[in-house]
């Protein structure tokens, strides 16, 4: 950051966090400051009169009134360019291994070091010419970040022009001037954007494309559009982190951005270090080369929590302007909506349900509202990307009704519940089906037609998530009488919704052949167990009893298919129908 020594202030008021200055008409409403000798960062976010209230992203010890207080003449805004992918950030874009190389274990307050590397060089491969006319969005030249992605360099959204000068294909700095234009303004490998403000697109489209991500209780029952919301809201110990960490490891997006926002520290070290070893799967290559890693821990100030989301939110909507499909994991907007209450509380302003202030479900709406499926550029230069945002709710006790649950649900259109119960019983991911939704379905139907077009997707899903209800119905009369004394009908329905739920709801991390599912091997698995439902009820209906049917081998196939079949074996599948019809046969032959 850095300081133009004009605009100054002396601080008035120290409350925690929340300082009060005074004789700072100058500066402005968002604008960055540095507070005291040791320059701790902050940010205006309320002004009276010659009063500004600022928000301090460090410890205020030692701070005290009479301190100056400098203006930098920008928003709070990241650095963007080349080196963000395999970076690890705090909540404001300090990058915590170079922060560990200079001061050791723990972040010295007032610390200043490049957001980017600049002393690294890049090769930059320019593929536009002096004379061009270019706004702000085109894509001017490349440079190879990783083995995994191509970033590409493009012109600052609130820049257009004429090419008056461009460099050769060389190596520079993010630093070095590589290009102007006749307006004046210079262009670099890097530029910076304010945090809180969304970057322009040039226009949305539907959501009707899925961010497939090889979890079968996801992409099957409870799909997200790329480009759209979800939430994982669960209690303590129901697996948020781990789902989370299966969809960034198996999801197609191009990039991820994993936010670790208030979690335990032990929690994001696991992170830290798990990130760098996982392999891409579709490359080999490690994860790492196409993430930015994000951590707050709870023990770091709640004010640069505040903005952790922001940050990781503007570096993905980067990554989208260059045409890339990125996925957002915000672990969890609990700890973000608590550092929100314990600021308000500092500000005296006004709580609303349960302390939160009455502006959490505003500020929910602008961080969710800003993931989507958009297209930049014009003609030739058009290009589509997305920001797929899943952020993590950690509700008290598991209680859905408290104001964080319940004002995310009013901006996600895909809702994945998790459960204690199935957490316990080892069923992961232990996605509840009953309370669990999805409101992107009927806009995917065409995907799915696309994708596996001899199997009708819409009717097998309505098919089985019937089975699955009027089990959950069923449930109620078991516990009374046991399953024993129902008919041989319900009987097969409940052996079916088992079978749904141990062979397709629930997917095994550690078996090569379960961890991913593709689409086909999904729909293909569900015409198994749809086609034994079907075949059993008729077998029943001839005079066959239930009990034959359920002393056989048949369920454990069926169940075993799951990882006896690779997604390449999914047409080896149609098999098992042929077993299926086989065995019953014998079973009514008996």
């Amino acid at each position: 950051m850095e300081n133009t020594g004009k605009r100054e202030g002396t601080v008035y008021r120290v409350n925690g966090p929340a300082v009060t200055a005074a004789q700072t008409a100058e500066l402005s409403m968002g604008e960055q400051v540095l507070v005291g000798e040791m320059n701790l960062p902050g940010e205006i976010i309320r002004q009276e009169g010659d009063l500004s209230t600022i928000q301090m992203y460090e410890d205020t010890t030692d701070i005290r009134p009479g301190d100056v207080v400098k203006g930098l003449g920008s928003a709070l805004s990241v650095e963007l360019g080349p080196g963000l992918l395999g970076s690890f950030y705090d909540g404001i874009q300090r990058p915590l291994d170079r922060i560990y190389d200079k001061s050791g274990t723990f972040i010295a307050r007032g610390i200043s070091v490049p957001k980017l590397n600049e002393e690294k060089k890049w090769r930059f491969v320019p593929c536009v010419k002096v004379g061009d006319e270019v706004k702000g969005g085109d894509i001017i030249g490349t440079v190879i970040e990783s083995r995994l992605i191509v970033h590409k360099i493009m012109v600052p959204p609130n820049e257009a022009g004429r090419i008056v000068k461009l460099v050769p294909e060389g190596d520079y700095t993010v630093k070095d001037e590589i290009g102007s234009l006749d307006s004046g303004a210079v262009l670099r490998l890097a530029q910076r954007w304010p945090v809180r403000r969304p970057r322009p697109v040039a226009g949305r489209l539907e959501p009707n494309i899925p961010l497939f991500t090889g979890q079968r209780v996801i992409d099957f029952f409870f799909t997200i559009a790329r480009g759209g919301a979800a939430a994982i809201p669960g209690g303590f110990g129901t697996g948020k982190t781990v789902t989370q960490h299966q969809l960034a490891k198996w999801c197609d997006a191009n990039v991820i951005v994993y936010i670790g926002c208030g979690e335990r520290g032990n929690e994001m070290t696991q992170v830290l270090q798990e990130f760098p070893e996982l392999k891409d799967p579709k490359s080999g290559y490690p994860l790492i080369e196409r993430t930015v890693l994000i951590a707050n821990t709870s023990n770091m100030p709640v004010t640069a929590r505040e903005a952790s989301i922001y940050t990781g939110i503007t570096i993905a909507e980067y990554y989208r302007d260059m045409g890339y499909h990125v996925a957002i994991m915000a672990d969890s907007t609990s700890r973000w909506a608590e550092a929100l209450r314990e600021i308000s509380g500092r500000l005296e302003e006004m709580p609303a349900e349960e302390g939160f202030p009455a502006y959490l479900g505003s500020r929910l709406a602008e961080f969710y509202e800003r993931a989507g499926r958009v297209v930049q550029g014009e003609g030739e230069k058009a290009r589509e990307g997305s920001i797929s945002v899943i952020g993590a709710v950690s509700p008290q006790g598991g209680d859905f009704s408290e104001p964080v649950t319940q004002n995310t649900r009013r901006y996600i259109r895909a809702f994945w519940a998790l459960d204690k119960a199935l957490a316990s019983a080892r069923h992961f991911p232990s996605i509840n089906w009953n309370d669990s939704y999805s409101e992107y379905v009927a806009e995917v139907l065409s995907w799915w037609k696309k994708e596996v077009p001899e199997l009708d997707y819409a009717a097998m899903r309505e098919k089985a998530m019937q089975i699955l209800q009027e089990e959950n119905k069923l449930q109620q009369v078991v516990k009374l009488v046991g399953p024993d004394a129902l008919p041989d009908k319900q009987r097969v329905l409940l052996e079916t919704a088992d079978i749904i739920k141990q062979a397709f709801l629930q997917q095994n991390a550690f078996h090569s052949n379960d961890v991913y599912c593709s689409p086909r091997k999904q729909l293909m698995m569900m015409d198994v167990i749809l086609y034994f439902y079907e075949q059993a009820l008729k077998v029943v209906d001839g005079g066959t009893p239930f009990t034959k049917i359920a002393a056989s081998d048949l369920v454990t196939k069926i169940i075993r298919m799951k990882t006896d079949y690779g997604n390449e074996e999914a047409e080896k599948l149609a098999n098992l129908k042929e077993e299926i019809t086989k065995e019953l046969k014998l079973l009514q032959e008996m």
